[in-house]
Order: C-alpha cells, then structure tokens, then sequence
C-alpha cells in the first residue's frame, strides 16, 4: 500500500512541468497572433479585415493592397521582431549579471546606441543599414560594459540603476548638443529616438532578420552556461563553466539583439525589462521555464506580445491620425516605468537605509577662508559671464549701461545677457539646496532632484505649457512646473517613506518616475508643431537663453525663502540627516519636519526648471563637495553649497555659451558632461568601501 501510495508522487514532475508550459506557451502564442491580426487592420486608411483578406488572396483592388503589403504587414513584422529580440536581450542580461532590473534600458544600452548613430548622423556621412546597426552595436555595447563594469555582478539592484541612470543622463545629453549644433544632419533623430515600429517595406525587417536570428541561436548555445552562472560564479567554476568568458560573449549577444532593435525601430524603452520580469512567476510554478533554453524564446514571444500589445493600444484609444505620429516606445516607456514604479513599491528593500554620516565638524576658520575664497570666484565669474559672450564688452560698458547711459547695441547685449547670468546663478543656487534638503531627509548621499524624478515631472508639467500655450508667463511656467514635480515627489517620496526612506526603493520610484515623465515629455515635443517642439528641446537642455528679469523672480523668492528657512531649521536638518532614532529622542516631529524639507526642495527645483531649464547634477555635485570642504553642519554646508552650485551652472552657461560661439549649448548638457563622472566616481568610491 505505501509503495501504491507513494507511486503517484515518484512520477517525473518534469513532465507536468514540461506540459504545462506548453499549454502556457501555446496561449501565448495565441495572444500575439491574435494582437498581429487586429494590429494589421489598425491605421488611418478604410482597411479593413475583408480587404486584408482580399490582399492575402490576391483579389483586393490595388490601393488596399499597397497599404496591407508596404506598410501594415511591415510594421506588424517588425513588431514582432522588435520585441522579441528585446525581451531575449533583457532575459540574458538579467541572468548574466543575477540582477532582475538588468536590461537594454537600465545599462544605458540604448543611450549609448543613440550616442552612436548621433555622432555619425552629424558627421553629414549617409550610411547603409547595416553599417549603422554596426555603429549602433559598438555604442551600446561600450555603455553595457561602463555600467557592468562600475555596478559589479550580483552587487544589488541600486547600484546598477543609478550607474545606468547616471550614464544614460551624461550620453542624452552630448547627444542633444549634437541635435541642436547640427539640426539639419539629424533631422528625424530625435522622433528615431522615442521608438517606431512603422516601416516602410520589408528592407529592414530582412535585413536585420538574420542578426537577431544569430543573437538568438548563440544565446541558446550558450544556455547551460547561463544556467550554471545562476548559482553563482564559485559553483559555475566547480562544473567547469569558464565564467569571465560566458558572461562577456552572453552580453556581446545580448547588446548585438538590442543594436538590431535600436536600428530598426529606434530605442523600445523597457520591453526588456518587463518581459523578462513577467516570465519570473511562471518559472517558479513551471520549472520547464527555469532553463534559458526555455525561457530566453518565452521571454522573446512576451517581449512581441507587450510591443504589439502598446502598438495595439496606442491606436485604440488615440484617433488614428494622432497616433501615427506617436511611437510605440512611448506607450512601451510609459507601461514599463509604471511597472518598474509598482515593483519597486511592493518589494521588500534588502538594501537597508543609507548609513549614518558622522556629523563631521570642521575649524570655524577653514569655513571663513572657503567662503571667502568662492565669494571670490563668484563675483570674478559674474564679471566674467557678463563681458564675455558673442559680443566682448568692457566694464566700462557696464557701468554705463547700469547709469543708463550706454549706447544702443550694448544696451541691448546687458539686457539679454544679465538675465541669463542671474537665472544661471540662482538656478545653481537653488538646485544645490535642493538637493542639501533631500540628501539629508533622505540620508542618501546620491539623492538628488534629477536622479529621483523630480526634475524631470518638473519638466514635463513646464513643457505641458510650452507646447499648449505658448505665451505663459514666467508664473504660469513656473506654476506648471511646481504642479508636475509636487505631483512626481508625492508619488516618489511617498512610496519610499514605507520603511524609511531606504535606497533600493527610493532609486527605483524615482529612475521610473525619471523614465515616464520623459515618455510624456517626447510626446507633447513629437505632437506639437515644430517651432513649439524647438523651444521645448532648447528649453529641456538647460538654457537660460531669452531670459528677462521678470522670469528669474520667482526663483529668487523662493531661493531667498529657502536659504532663510535651511538656517533658521540648521539644528534640525542636522538631526534628521543622522539617524531615525535621535531627533524622536529629543522630541523632534520627524515626519512634519520631513514634510516640510521635501516641499520646500519641491519649490527649488520646480522654479529653477522654469527659469532655466532641466538642469541635473548640480544637487549632487554641490552638497558633496560643500561637506568635503566644511564638514557636515548644515550651518556651513548650506551656503557653500549655493555658492558652489551658484559657480557651477553659471560656468556652464558661460562656456556653453562662448566656447562654439555664435552656436551656443544649454548649461544642462555641460552640467550632466560634469556631473556624469563625478557621480559615476562616487558610485566606484562607495564600492571601495572608502
């Protein structure tokens, strides 16, 4: 009886395993089938499923017919291939790395594809496919290797989403300089980049059919490899797996899938994020899906279903006039960061808070002669900023105009040029306190207002107005941009707060956050006419460009609020910068004094985006370099660090300004050209350990 009883139980589980993947397989297959048809009689012609038959059949009349075959096949095709190859490439870089946030997206592999092809765009040099899908492989594969290389394998999820957040920021932004120095050379690059599927014939569909077909089949090679990496690199190396070189030829596949889809398609923001993410529960219930063998072609079907799928919805529920002009990536960017947002605040954090900063505490006279020192090299950076520009003037030009007696030609130069060096200056100012507040709320030394979203839901809110109503004011803008970053910190901070603030959790709202506000951002940019789109991309690259003293009053009442706040509120910032439990032991309202910090780092940054801009780095930069210079009592580091954020974007407007002069560049793009080591370098410094 018990050998009877136990008989059922001794069966190979494998082979309910094996069946019910097959069924789930089977179902899926049924998904994108039925998503590739309805796709196929989507579009703004008459065509519908009797005259998509009639193309098949051959008896369609010739006009329906050229729709089907030149455009709607192509299209459906290409996303199917897209997101197949998204979803593998997303698949094997998350098991390689043993890191389930790892993806095209996360490790800037996309970005450094955009730099790429960007950088041969602007060369005025025509390229065949093939050679650009070459040149867009080299670029993601160099950014894939940057972040791997600076996040460690296995280390946790933060650390490789800041590296890639980080990088991603620094390679958008030289590749938006190139856009605006060279408009004409890469006309259509920016629209390339939000990612489309539409096509025009099967040209690129064949031609990059056969990379993805040797990306695939080189992963399946290498799957029991993979596999053995999953239990880590010790026991990988007991089985004979030589781990160094299967993880480099499993990344240099997956980057070679990713450039096949960058050049068909453009960047297809997050599909190899989600697809792998959604195959993770059925592996645990079917163990068939734990192999790579089995789950890099499933995560290939899910990534063609979520490509189809947005494609699908995308023209549903927009009039179909509007939606062609809308890329599928936006949809898929906008799904994926929703996604990323709600995993991030169901997970558990295994990271742990930051640790605590000793209150490090600095001689009164180093603090005098620091102060002294940068209020010397702001005021000689004013002088600077004002003299120098397109046109040089002396500064007895200055007092002239100041006396207002100076000629018409240097009236008008001071009367553009003194806006844009006060907005620079208070923008600095206000970004760098800004991040002061958050860093220490938070008591994260990589938390800032870019890397968390808020810059960028300021953003959007403020280019919502610039592409609807072109004439706001600087209040209105600066009403718009507040509205979008309160609504970004409410969603940011308040899903972090759930234990305190911790890394993993914070990063990961906020690099969501970061990610589908730009989503919104490049769909009012691509839907509005282009003389708005132009403003908008000129605004988004920090430039303090058209500038009037009225513009920069808001910013400089609330900078002025702030600084008076920060001091009058030094003992507890300082206290809630330390640990949880002191400031309640002194009876201090943590969670009131939180609040108040964060809405007033809020205001910071919504008003210096309206006044100059997305700006990033610089409340990262500042508050860093203030504490290394004057310890860590906010008395001094307050304002140290508007001094030093003050010195830094003002610098960066003056040399984005003269350096390629009459063309200029946004002080944005020269403060994420700084700010992208200087973040990437505290990221390898916190992994020393030092």
């Amino acid at each position: 009886m018990a050998v009877t009883a136990t008989t059922p139980a001794t069966r190979p589980a494998t082979a309910a395993s094996r069946t019910g993947a097959a069924a789930v397989t089977a179902a899926l297959l049924l998904l994108v089938a039925a998503l590739a048809v309805v796709d196929i009689t989507q579009g703004t012609a008459a065509v519908g499923p009797a005259e998509i038959w009639k193309a098949f059949t051959g008896s369609a009349d010739t006009s329906d017919a050229s729709v089907v075959v030149a455009s709607r096949l192509p299209r459906m095709t290409a996303g199917l291939l897209v997101g197949a190859v998204l979803g593998i490439a997303g698949a094997a870089l998350q098991a390689v790395s043993r890191n389930v946030l790892a993806s095209p997206d996360t490790l800037a592999v996309n970005a450094g594809s955009y730099l790429a092809l960007g950088v041969a765009a602007a060369t005025g040099v025509s390229l065949p496919f093939l050679a650009s899908s070459g040149i867009a492989f080299v670029g993601g594969l160099a950014a894939a290797a940057v972040v791997l290389g600076l996040s460690g394998l296995g280390a946790g999820t933060v650390r490789l989403v800041l590296a890639g957040s980080a990088l991603t920021l620094g390679l958008l932004a030289v590749t938006e300089g190139l856009l605006l120095l060279f408009p004409q050379e890469t006309e259509g690059l920016y629209k390339w980049n939000q990612g489309s599927i539409a096509q025009n014939g099967f040209d690129g569909v064949l031609q990059m059919l056969p990379i993805a077909v040797i990306g695939l089949v080189g992963l399946i090679l290498l799957a029991r490899r993979v596999d053995a990496l999953a239990l880590g690199d010790d026991a990988a190396h007991g089985v004979g797996v030589p781990v160094r070189s299967t993880r480099v030829i499993a990344v240099v596949l997956a980057a070679l899938l990713s450039a096949a889809a960058v050049t068909l398609a453009g960047p297809v923001g997050f599909v190899g994020l989600c697809a792998p993410a959604l195959v993770r529960p059925l592996a645990r219930r079917f163990r068939a899906f734990t192999r790579s063998r089995a789950r890099l072609p499933f995560a290939g079907l899910t990534g063609a279903a979520l490509v189809l799928g947005s494609d699908v919805l995308l023209r549903a529920v927009v009039p179909s006039d509007t939606a062609v002009a809308v890329p599928t990536g936006v949809v898929t960017s906008l799904v994926g960061a929703v996604f990323l947002v709600t995993m991030a605040a169901r997970a558990k954090d295994t990271a742990g808070a930051a640790p605590a900063d000793r209150l490090r505490i600095r001689s009164r006279g180093v603090f005098v002669v620091t102060t002294i020192a940068l209020v010397a090299v702001l005021i000689g950076l004013i002088i600077a900023a004002v003299l120098i520009g397109d046109s040089k003037l002396l500064l007895g030009d200055v007092v002239n105009w100041a006396q207002g007696r100076a000629g018409q030609t240097v009236s008008f130069v001071l009367d553009t040029r003194v806006p844009r060096v006060t907005a620079a200056l208070l923008a600095g100012g206000a970004l760098a306190l800004a991040g002061t507040l958050i860093q220490a709320v938070t008591r994260n030394p990589l938390a800032e207002p870019g890397v968390l979203g808020v810059t960028n839901a300021a953003a959007a809110g403020a280019v919502l107005l610039v592409t609807t109503v072109p004439t706001a004011g600087s209040w209105t803008l600066a009403g718009g941009a507040f509205a979008g970053a309160a609504i970004g910190s409410v969603i940011v901070f308040g899903l972090a707060a759930r234990g305190g603030f911790q890394q993993n959790r914070l990063v990961l709202v906020g690099f969501g956050l970061a990610t589908g506000s730009a989503a919104v951002i490049s769909m009012l940019i691509i839907l509005t006419d282009p003389f708005n789109a132009t403003k908008a991309i000129t605004w988004l690259a920090g430039s303090t460009y058209g500038r009037t003293l009225p513009d920069v009053v808001p910013l400089a009442i609330v900078l002025a609020v702030g600084v008076v706040v920060a001091f009058a509120r030094r003992t507890e910032l300082d206290l809630v910068s330390l640990d949880e439990d002191t400031p309640r032991l002194l009876g201090l309202n943590l969670s009131r004094g939180r609040l108040g910090f964060l809405v007033l780092s809020v205001l910071l940054s919504a008003t210096a985006v309206a006044a100059a801009g997305t700006i990033g780095f610089v409340g990262l930069v500042a508050p860093h370099a203030a504490r290394a210079l004057v310890g860590r009592q906010h008395t001094r580091v307050v304002p140290v660090a508007v001094l030093l954020g003050a010195i830094l974007v003002c610098t960066a407007d003056l040399v984005g300004r003269t350096v390629i002069a009459p063309a200029q560049l946004g002080a944005g793009l020269m403060t994420a050209v700084i700010g992208t080591p200087y973040f990437l370098y505290l990221l390898v410094r916190s992994r020393g350990g030092r």
